[in-house]
């Protein structure tokens, strides 16, 4: 699954992102998912 927003993609480097994504590994997956994307700084959430 590809990062939707830098504000996720920073928070997936912290310690609580990687446990929560699943480890170092996962988080190689999504960053690889999303590529050279150019993300914007926050997404609004949905309703």
């Amino acid at each position: 699954m590809p990062f939707k927003s830098e504000a996720q993609r920073k928070w997936a480097y912290t310690k609580e992102g990687t446990k929560a994504l699943g480890g170092k590994k996962a988080v190689q997956e999504w960053e690889k998912a999303t590529g050279n994307k150019k993300l914007p700084k926050r997404v609004k959430k949905t309703k």
